[in-house]
């Protein structure tokens, strides 16, 4: 019952992460279009980075297969549901470019908040294995926390959304890493038989929101850019993988 009170507090700080990256979107203001494509790309290479570096392979570590690939389809159908449920517009008419951006940014909170959910989980059963491990990878969810915090920012803000609605949206998506630890505490033996669940469903959401929406919008105008942000975007977390 001890270790409780820093497990919520790192998982906290890891999670805040999100709304740090948010913060620094905010604060340097609109950037141009080849910028904003390189950024939007960059997020679906972080993205992808994540699962595939990340998620799917921790997954497959821990759990059995059936797990794994279920996670993932049930990720990537509830992506498609949400994306189908925020398309207002009727089936003939393509939403406007600023609906579209909107739609993604909402798409990019959810995919990350069933993200941090697993997260969470993680920090606390990694505690509870060695004992450091979960203070290891909270700071690893650190690291990769303030892209993704500029992922959700970037469309909304180029959608010409208030920046304290931003703000405060990437602010609650923060607390679902401290959730996930608490889940992790109060059922751990649960938990860990259904986390490759739960690593593979996020990892099928944000597989979706990368080839459905982010890569498609980025490289709409400045594909060149896209290119370049997205493999940039890829080797970023790729390299942070590999240093811990």
């Amino acid at each position: 019952m001890q270790d409780w009170l820093p497990i919520l507090w790192v998982s906290t700080i890891a999670g805040l992460a999100t709304t740090l990256g948010s913060l620094l979107v905010l604060m340097f203001g609109r950037p141009k279009e080849q910028v904003l494509a390189m950024l939007l790309a960059g997020a679906g290479g972080v993205m992808l980075a994540v699962v595939s570096l990340d998620l799917l392979p921790t997954a497959w570590q821990i759990g059995p297969l059936s797990q794994v690939i279920l996670g993932f389809i049930i990720g990537l159908a509830f992506m498609k549901l949400a994306d189908q449920k925020l398309n207002a517009s009727p089936p003939s008419l393509p939403l406007p470019r600023r609906q579209r951006l909107k739609r993604i940014g909402l798409l990019v909170a959810a995919g990350i908040a069933l993200h941090d959910l697993p997260e969470g989980m993680a920090i606390a059963l990694g505690q509870e294995a060695t004992g450091d491990l979960g203070f290891l990878i909270a700071m690893a969810i650190t690291l990769h926390n303030l892209p993704e915090g500029m992922a959700t920012t970037a469309p909304l803000k180029m959608a010409e959304i208030k920046s304290w609605k931003i703000l405060l949206l990437n602010f609650g998506i923060a607390f679902f890493t401290p959730l996930g630890a608490l889940i992790g505490l109060l059922a751990i033996d649960s938990v860990q038989n259904s986390l490759s669940f739960f690593l593979a469903l996020a990892g099928g959401a944000m597989a979706f929101l990368v080839f459905a929406e982010l890569w498609p919008l980025s490289r709409e105008r400045h594909p060149r850019y896209a290119l370049l942000g997205g493999v940039l975007g890829y080797l970023f977390f790729a390299g942070i993988s590999f240093l811990h």
